[in-house]
Protein backbone atom coordinates (compact mmCIF):
# COMPACT_ATOMS: atom_id res chain seq x y z
CA UNK A 1 0.00 0.00 0.00
CA UNK A 2 1.35 3.53 -0.78
CA UNK A 3 2.68 5.66 1.85
CA UNK A 4 0.55 8.81 2.36
CA UNK A 5 2.45 11.52 2.59
CA UNK A 6 -0.73 14.24 3.06
CA UNK A 7 -1.06 12.72 6.64
CA UNK A 8 0.60 14.79 9.15
CA UNK A 9 2.99 13.04 11.65
CA UNK A 10 1.46 11.42 15.25
CA UNK A 11 1.95 13.68 18.35
CA UNK A 12 2.23 10.05 20.53
CA UNK A 13 3.39 9.14 23.77
CA UNK A 14 6.70 7.29 24.27
CA UNK A 15 5.91 5.23 27.69
CA UNK A 16 9.39 4.68 29.13
CA UNK A 17 9.65 8.47 29.88
CA UNK A 18 6.19 9.91 29.45
CA UNK A 19 7.41 12.18 26.94
CA UNK A 20 5.56 13.60 24.12
CA UNK A 21 7.03 12.79 21.01
CA UNK A 22 6.84 12.78 17.10
CA UNK A 23 7.94 10.65 14.64
CA UNK A 24 9.84 11.65 11.30
CA UNK A 25 11.91 9.71 8.65
CA UNK A 26 12.78 7.59 11.49
CA UNK A 27 13.71 10.23 13.82
CA UNK A 28 11.91 10.66 17.19
CA UNK A 29 11.44 14.12 18.12
CA UNK A 30 10.80 14.91 21.90
CA UNK A 31 8.00 17.66 22.81
CA UNK A 32 7.97 17.71 26.26
CA UNK A 33 5.91 16.12 28.97
CA UNK A 34 3.11 14.39 27.66
CA UNK A 35 -0.29 16.53 27.67
CA UNK A 36 1.28 19.66 28.77
CA UNK A 37 0.80 22.95 27.09
CA UNK A 38 4.44 23.04 26.21
CA UNK A 39 3.90 19.93 24.36
CA UNK A 40 1.28 20.91 22.32
CA UNK A 41 2.95 24.40 21.24
CA UNK A 42 6.14 22.53 20.18
CA UNK A 43 3.66 20.09 18.08
CA UNK A 44 1.82 22.57 16.34
CA UNK A 45 5.28 24.03 15.33
CA UNK A 46 6.44 21.36 13.99
CA UNK A 47 3.10 20.91 11.90
CA UNK A 48 3.95 23.99 10.45
CA UNK A 49 7.83 23.44 9.56
CA UNK A 50 6.07 19.97 8.36
CA UNK A 51 3.70 21.54 5.86
CA UNK A 52 6.18 23.89 4.59
CA UNK A 53 8.60 21.31 3.52
CA UNK A 54 6.03 18.94 2.31
CA UNK A 55 4.79 21.92 0.06
CA UNK A 56 8.16 22.62 -1.48
CA UNK A 57 8.99 18.74 -2.44
CA UNK A 58 10.42 18.64 -5.77
CA UNK A 59 8.21 17.18 -8.32
CA UNK A 60 9.03 13.85 -9.19
CA UNK A 61 11.76 13.35 -11.92
CA UNK A 62 10.37 11.65 -14.98
CA UNK A 63 11.48 7.48 -15.30
CA UNK A 64 14.35 7.95 -17.81
CA UNK A 65 13.33 6.08 -21.07
CA UNK A 66 15.64 2.76 -21.64
CA UNK A 67 17.59 2.47 -25.15
CA UNK A 68 16.13 -0.02 -27.52
CA UNK A 69 18.86 -2.69 -26.89
CA UNK A 70 17.91 -4.86 -29.48
CA UNK A 71 18.31 -2.32 -31.81
CA UNK A 72 22.04 -2.41 -31.09
CA UNK A 73 23.43 -5.22 -33.67
CA UNK A 74 26.64 -5.55 -35.86
CA UNK A 75 24.82 -3.89 -38.54
CA UNK A 76 23.94 -1.34 -36.84
CA UNK A 77 27.42 -0.27 -35.58
CA UNK A 78 28.93 -1.05 -38.84
CA UNK A 79 26.93 1.90 -40.54
CA UNK A 80 28.17 3.94 -37.07
CA UNK A 81 31.82 2.88 -38.01
CA UNK A 82 31.46 3.40 -41.99
CA UNK A 83 29.89 7.12 -41.09
CA UNK A 84 33.28 7.86 -39.50
CA UNK A 85 32.22 7.05 -35.27
CA UNK A 86 35.04 4.84 -34.03
CA UNK A 87 33.34 2.33 -32.14
CA UNK A 88 33.91 1.37 -27.96
CA UNK A 89 35.10 -1.86 -26.04
CA UNK A 90 32.26 -1.31 -24.84
CA UNK A 91 29.81 -1.67 -27.94
CA UNK A 92 31.59 -4.57 -29.33
CA UNK A 93 31.11 -7.12 -25.96
CA UNK A 94 27.49 -6.00 -26.35
CA UNK A 95 26.88 -7.49 -29.65
CA UNK A 96 29.91 -10.04 -29.03
CA UNK A 97 28.18 -11.68 -25.44
CA UNK A 98 24.78 -11.76 -28.17
CA UNK A 99 27.05 -13.89 -30.66
CA UNK A 100 28.18 -16.05 -28.27
CA UNK A 101 25.15 -17.36 -26.47
CA UNK A 102 23.67 -18.21 -29.83
CA UNK A 103 26.36 -19.71 -31.10
CA UNK A 104 27.79 -21.63 -27.88
CA UNK A 105 24.84 -24.00 -27.51
CA UNK A 106 24.47 -27.50 -27.02
CA UNK A 107 20.87 -29.55 -27.84
CA UNK A 108 19.57 -25.74 -26.38
CA UNK A 109 21.29 -25.22 -23.59
CA UNK A 110 24.03 -22.56 -23.32
CA UNK A 111 27.26 -24.18 -22.46
CA UNK A 112 30.22 -23.40 -20.43
CA UNK A 113 32.36 -21.77 -22.87
CA UNK A 114 30.13 -18.50 -22.99
CA UNK A 115 29.63 -18.62 -19.48
CA UNK A 116 33.50 -18.42 -19.47
CA UNK A 117 33.96 -15.20 -22.63
CA UNK A 118 31.78 -13.74 -19.74
CA UNK A 119 34.31 -13.42 -16.93
CA UNK A 120 37.30 -12.57 -19.86
CA UNK A 121 34.66 -9.82 -21.18
CA UNK A 122 33.76 -8.78 -17.90
CA UNK A 123 37.60 -7.70 -16.58
CA UNK A 124 38.12 -6.04 -19.83
CA UNK A 125 35.26 -3.45 -19.80
CA UNK A 126 36.35 -2.93 -16.02
CA UNK A 127 39.62 -1.87 -17.82
CA UNK A 128 38.76 -0.68 -21.08
CA UNK A 129 34.60 0.33 -21.77
CA UNK A 130 35.35 3.19 -23.16
CA UNK A 131 38.54 2.61 -25.21
CA UNK A 132 38.19 2.81 -28.77
CA UNK A 133 38.91 -0.65 -31.08
CA UNK A 134 41.52 0.58 -32.90
CA UNK A 135 44.01 1.84 -30.26
CA UNK A 136 43.60 -1.38 -28.30
CA UNK A 137 47.10 -3.07 -29.01
CA UNK A 138 49.33 -5.33 -27.55
CA UNK A 139 50.42 -3.37 -24.91
CA UNK A 140 47.38 -2.97 -23.40
CA UNK A 141 46.48 -6.64 -23.87
CA UNK A 142 49.72 -7.67 -22.00
CA UNK A 143 48.17 -5.18 -19.45
CA UNK A 144 45.13 -6.67 -18.97
CA UNK A 145 46.81 -10.01 -18.74
CA UNK A 146 48.88 -8.72 -15.91
CA UNK A 147 46.05 -7.78 -13.92
CA UNK A 148 44.24 -10.79 -14.20
CA UNK A 149 47.61 -12.44 -12.62
CA UNK A 150 47.34 -9.47 -9.95
CA UNK A 151 43.97 -8.88 -9.45
CA UNK A 152 42.01 -12.29 -10.26
CA UNK A 153 44.58 -14.91 -9.63
CA UNK A 154 43.88 -16.89 -12.06
CA UNK A 155 46.31 -19.59 -13.29
CA UNK A 156 48.94 -19.57 -15.95
CA UNK A 157 46.83 -21.89 -18.20
CA UNK A 158 43.49 -20.26 -17.67
CA UNK A 159 45.14 -16.80 -18.60
CA UNK A 160 46.55 -17.66 -21.52
CA UNK A 161 42.85 -19.33 -22.57
CA UNK A 162 41.52 -16.00 -21.85
CA UNK A 163 43.36 -13.91 -23.58
CA UNK A 164 42.89 -16.43 -26.56
CA UNK A 165 39.46 -15.74 -26.62
CA UNK A 166 39.77 -12.19 -26.28
CA UNK A 167 41.52 -12.53 -29.59
CA UNK A 168 39.30 -14.11 -31.03
CA UNK A 169 36.53 -11.84 -29.88
CA UNK A 170 38.41 -8.77 -31.88
CA UNK A 171 39.03 -11.82 -34.95
CA UNK A 172 34.89 -12.31 -34.95
CA UNK A 173 35.09 -8.05 -34.92
CA UNK A 174 37.19 -7.51 -37.93
CA UNK A 175 35.10 -10.37 -39.36
CA UNK A 176 32.14 -8.06 -39.57
CA UNK A 177 33.64 -5.56 -40.05
CA UNK A 178 33.65 -3.60 -37.07
CA UNK A 179 37.60 -3.00 -36.89
CA UNK A 180 40.12 -3.16 -39.32
CA UNK A 181 41.87 -6.74 -39.39
CA UNK A 182 45.39 -5.36 -38.39
CA UNK A 183 44.11 -4.90 -35.10
CA UNK A 184 43.29 -8.95 -34.08
CA UNK A 185 46.43 -9.86 -36.03
CA UNK A 186 48.81 -7.33 -33.53
CA UNK A 187 47.12 -8.92 -30.81
CA UNK A 188 47.67 -12.37 -31.50
CA UNK A 189 51.48 -11.16 -31.67
CA UNK A 190 51.35 -11.13 -28.06
CA UNK A 191 52.99 -14.36 -27.30
CA UNK A 192 51.32 -16.65 -24.00
CA UNK A 193 52.57 -16.79 -21.09
CA UNK A 194 55.36 -19.33 -20.34
CA UNK A 195 55.85 -21.98 -17.38
CA UNK A 196 58.71 -20.71 -14.93
CA UNK A 197 58.45 -17.28 -16.25
CA UNK A 198 55.64 -15.58 -14.98
CA UNK A 199 54.26 -14.32 -11.65
CA UNK A 200 50.96 -16.36 -12.70
CA UNK A 201 50.12 -19.72 -10.54
CA UNK A 202 50.50 -23.31 -12.31
CA UNK A 203 48.33 -26.06 -11.89
CA UNK A 204 48.72 -29.37 -11.18
CA UNK A 205 48.04 -31.70 -14.33
CA UNK A 206 44.92 -34.53 -14.10
CA UNK A 207 46.92 -37.41 -12.76
CA UNK A 208 45.28 -41.49 -12.20
CA UNK A 209 43.31 -42.04 -9.62
CA UNK A 210 44.71 -45.41 -7.38
CA UNK A 211 43.09 -48.54 -7.85
CA UNK A 212 42.76 -48.80 -4.18
CA UNK A 213 41.67 -45.36 -3.22
CA UNK A 214 38.45 -45.99 -5.86
CA UNK A 215 37.98 -49.25 -4.13
CA UNK A 216 38.12 -47.40 -0.41
CA UNK A 217 35.52 -45.08 -1.84
CA UNK A 218 33.09 -47.53 -3.56
CA UNK A 219 31.60 -48.86 -0.02
CA UNK A 220 30.60 -45.07 0.50
CA UNK A 221 28.79 -44.20 -2.86
CA UNK A 222 25.05 -44.93 -3.25
CA UNK A 223 24.97 -48.24 -5.20
CA UNK A 224 24.15 -46.39 -8.61
CA UNK A 225 26.85 -44.10 -8.34
CA UNK A 226 29.13 -47.20 -7.27
CA UNK A 227 28.28 -48.60 -11.09
CA UNK A 228 28.75 -45.61 -12.31
CA UNK A 229 32.49 -45.53 -10.97
CA UNK A 230 32.73 -48.87 -11.79
CA UNK A 231 31.33 -48.44 -15.68
CA UNK A 232 33.76 -45.45 -16.09
CA UNK A 233 37.16 -47.43 -14.75
CA UNK A 234 36.26 -50.54 -17.08
CA UNK A 235 35.31 -48.37 -20.51
CA UNK A 236 37.39 -45.29 -20.19
CA UNK A 237 34.69 -42.72 -21.26
CA UNK A 238 33.91 -39.57 -20.03
CA UNK A 239 32.47 -38.68 -16.90
CA UNK A 240 29.34 -37.14 -19.37
CA UNK A 241 29.20 -40.32 -21.52
CA UNK A 242 28.48 -41.99 -17.77
CA UNK A 243 26.00 -39.54 -16.91
CA UNK A 244 24.13 -39.34 -20.26
CA UNK A 245 24.11 -42.58 -20.83
CA UNK A 246 20.09 -44.58 -22.03
CA UNK A 247 19.40 -48.18 -23.21
CA UNK A 248 18.07 -46.54 -26.82
CA UNK A 249 22.25 -45.66 -26.85
CA UNK A 250 23.52 -48.85 -26.74
CA UNK A 251 24.13 -51.67 -29.77
CA UNK A 252 23.44 -54.93 -28.54
CA UNK A 253 23.43 -57.27 -31.79
CA UNK A 254 26.88 -57.99 -30.99
CA UNK A 255 28.98 -59.95 -28.41
CA UNK A 256 30.67 -56.49 -27.47
CA UNK A 257 28.02 -54.29 -27.41
CA UNK A 258 28.64 -50.46 -28.69
CA UNK A 259 27.25 -47.05 -27.01
CA UNK A 260 27.37 -44.20 -28.87
CA UNK A 261 26.38 -41.28 -27.08
CA UNK A 262 23.60 -38.86 -28.24
CA UNK A 263 26.12 -35.73 -27.06
CA UNK A 264 29.64 -35.55 -26.22
CA UNK A 265 32.75 -33.60 -26.01
CA UNK A 266 33.28 -33.22 -29.88
CA UNK A 267 30.46 -33.50 -31.43
CA UNK A 268 30.65 -29.72 -32.69
CA UNK A 269 33.57 -31.16 -34.69
CA UNK A 270 31.24 -33.39 -36.72
CA UNK A 271 33.23 -36.52 -34.94
CA UNK A 272 31.41 -39.50 -34.03
CA UNK A 273 31.93 -41.23 -30.55
CA UNK A 274 31.90 -45.20 -30.23
CA UNK A 275 32.72 -46.49 -26.75
CA UNK A 276 33.01 -50.98 -26.42
CA UNK A 277 31.21 -52.28 -23.64
CA UNK A 278 32.92 -55.96 -22.76
CA UNK A 279 31.18 -58.66 -20.61
CA UNK A 280 32.19 -56.92 -17.47
CA UNK A 281 30.87 -53.95 -18.45
CA UNK A 282 27.92 -55.57 -19.58
CA UNK A 283 26.87 -57.61 -16.79
CA UNK A 284 27.02 -54.26 -14.65
CA UNK A 285 24.69 -52.34 -16.91
CA UNK A 286 21.83 -55.90 -17.15
CA UNK A 287 20.21 -54.44 -13.86
CA UNK A 288 19.81 -50.58 -15.83
CA UNK A 289 18.98 -51.48 -19.49
CA UNK A 290 15.80 -53.00 -18.49
CA UNK A 291 13.41 -49.87 -18.85
CA UNK A 292 12.29 -47.20 -21.26
CA UNK A 293 14.79 -46.78 -24.01
CA UNK A 294 14.65 -42.72 -23.58
CA UNK A 295 15.21 -42.81 -19.72
CA UNK A 296 18.54 -42.66 -18.58
CA UNK A 297 20.34 -45.34 -16.97
CA UNK A 298 21.39 -43.67 -13.88
CA UNK A 299 18.73 -41.52 -12.31
CA UNK A 300 19.25 -39.35 -8.86
CA UNK A 301 15.57 -39.67 -8.35
CA UNK A 302 16.25 -43.54 -8.58
CA UNK A 303 19.01 -43.63 -5.98
CA UNK A 304 17.32 -41.12 -3.47
CA UNK A 305 14.50 -44.00 -3.45
CA UNK A 306 16.89 -46.57 -2.87
CA UNK A 307 18.15 -44.81 0.02
CA UNK A 308 14.77 -44.04 1.62
CA UNK A 309 13.39 -47.85 0.98
CA UNK A 310 16.87 -48.75 3.01
CA UNK A 311 16.25 -46.26 5.43
CA UNK A 312 12.51 -47.92 5.99
CA UNK A 313 13.92 -51.38 5.55
CA UNK A 314 16.54 -50.32 8.62
CA UNK A 315 13.76 -49.12 11.07
CA UNK A 316 14.01 -49.69 14.58
CA UNK A 317 10.79 -48.00 15.80
CA UNK A 318 7.93 -49.59 15.48
CA UNK A 319 5.17 -48.79 12.77
CA UNK A 320 2.54 -47.87 15.15
CA UNK A 321 5.12 -45.19 16.96
CA UNK A 322 6.68 -42.36 16.11
CA UNK A 323 6.51 -40.98 11.97
CA UNK A 324 4.99 -42.84 9.28
CA UNK A 325 6.78 -43.03 6.03
CA UNK A 326 6.81 -40.25 3.94
CA UNK A 327 4.99 -37.75 6.39
CA UNK A 328 8.29 -35.75 7.36
CA UNK A 329 8.96 -35.05 4.15
CA UNK A 330 8.99 -31.17 2.68
CA UNK A 331 5.91 -30.00 0.65
CA UNK A 332 7.70 -28.72 -1.92
CA UNK A 333 11.13 -28.83 -1.36
CA UNK A 334 13.57 -25.67 -3.23
CA UNK A 335 15.54 -28.86 -4.94
CA UNK A 336 14.06 -32.05 -6.35
CA UNK A 337 16.55 -35.52 -7.54
CA UNK A 338 15.96 -35.38 -11.46
CA UNK A 339 16.05 -37.99 -14.07
CA UNK A 340 19.90 -37.85 -14.61
CA UNK A 341 22.91 -37.23 -13.10
CA UNK A 342 25.29 -34.22 -14.49
CA UNK A 343 28.92 -34.51 -14.54
CA UNK A 344 28.96 -31.87 -11.00
CA UNK A 345 26.39 -33.90 -9.35
CA UNK A 346 28.62 -36.64 -10.54
CA UNK A 347 31.51 -35.22 -8.42
CA UNK A 348 29.92 -34.22 -5.95
CA UNK A 349 28.59 -37.26 -4.75
CA UNK A 350 32.33 -38.62 -4.54
CA UNK A 351 33.54 -35.62 -2.85
CA UNK A 352 31.20 -35.81 -0.28
CA UNK A 353 31.69 -39.89 0.49
CA UNK A 354 35.47 -39.00 0.71
CA UNK A 355 35.14 -35.92 2.58
CA UNK A 356 32.47 -38.03 5.09
CA UNK A 357 35.05 -40.97 5.15
CA UNK A 358 38.35 -38.80 5.53
CA UNK A 359 39.43 -40.40 1.68
CA UNK A 360 41.77 -38.32 -0.64
CA UNK A 361 39.51 -36.03 -2.75
CA UNK A 362 39.19 -37.69 -6.39
CA UNK A 363 37.16 -36.76 -9.59
CA UNK A 364 35.44 -38.67 -11.86
CA UNK A 365 37.18 -37.40 -14.70
CA UNK A 366 40.98 -39.04 -13.52
CA UNK A 367 39.21 -42.48 -14.05
CA UNK A 368 39.42 -41.96 -17.43
CA UNK A 369 43.19 -41.09 -17.02
CA UNK A 370 43.28 -44.41 -15.38
CA UNK A 371 41.86 -46.65 -17.41
CA UNK A 372 43.80 -44.75 -20.84
CA UNK A 373 47.32 -45.68 -18.87
CA UNK A 374 46.26 -49.39 -18.35
CA UNK A 375 44.79 -49.91 -21.93
CA UNK A 376 48.52 -48.33 -22.86
CA UNK A 377 50.61 -50.23 -20.84
CA UNK A 378 48.63 -53.69 -21.88
CA UNK A 379 47.49 -53.03 -25.46
CA UNK A 380 49.50 -50.03 -26.66
CA UNK A 381 49.13 -46.44 -27.26
CA UNK A 382 47.16 -46.76 -30.08
CA UNK A 383 44.69 -49.04 -28.44
CA UNK A 384 44.17 -46.60 -26.05
CA UNK A 385 43.51 -43.78 -28.68
CA UNK A 386 40.89 -45.90 -30.37
CA UNK A 387 39.19 -46.50 -26.78
CA UNK A 388 39.59 -43.28 -25.27
CA UNK A 389 38.10 -41.59 -28.92
CA UNK A 390 41.14 -39.49 -29.57
CA UNK A 391 42.12 -38.46 -33.09
CA UNK A 392 45.47 -37.81 -32.45
CA UNK A 393 47.88 -39.75 -30.40
CA UNK A 394 49.30 -36.97 -28.63
CA UNK A 395 46.05 -36.21 -27.15
CA UNK A 396 45.96 -39.53 -25.36
CA UNK A 397 49.72 -39.22 -24.25
CA UNK A 398 47.90 -36.60 -22.00
CA UNK A 399 45.77 -38.84 -20.65
CA UNK A 400 48.18 -42.27 -20.86
CA UNK A 401 51.01 -41.53 -18.40
CA UNK A 402 54.21 -43.04 -20.54
CA UNK A 403 54.89 -46.90 -19.65
CA UNK A 404 58.16 -46.19 -17.19
CA UNK A 405 58.56 -50.00 -17.28
CA UNK A 406 59.38 -49.53 -20.95
CA UNK A 407 61.83 -47.22 -20.17
CA UNK A 408 63.63 -49.09 -18.27
CA UNK A 409 63.78 -52.22 -20.01
CA UNK A 410 65.23 -50.12 -23.32
CA UNK A 411 67.72 -48.26 -20.70
CA UNK A 412 68.81 -52.12 -19.41
CA UNK A 413 69.70 -53.45 -23.12
CA UNK A 414 70.72 -50.21 -24.67
CA UNK A 415 72.49 -48.12 -21.79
Amino acid sequence: MPRLFHRPPKYSLHKSTKQAVVSLHGKRIHLGPYGSPESHRKYQEFLRSWESERNKRPEPEPTPVKPNVAAITPTKLREKRFAGSPLTINELVFVYRQHAREYYQKHGRITREATIIDDAIRYLRKHHATTFLHEFGPVALDELRSGMIRDLGWSRRHINKQVSRLVRMFTWAAEKELVEPSVPMALKALAGLKKGRTQARETRPVECVDDSVVEATLPHLPTIVADMVRLQRLTGMRPGEVCSLRPCDVNKTDDVWLYIPDEHKTEHHEKNRVIVLGPRAQELLKKYIDRDTENFCFSPAESEQLRRDAAAAARKTPLRYGNSSGTNRVRNPKRQAGDRYTTDSYRRVIHRACSKNSIAKWAPNRLRHTSATEIRKRFGLEAAQVVCGHESANVTQIYAERNLDLAKRVAREVG
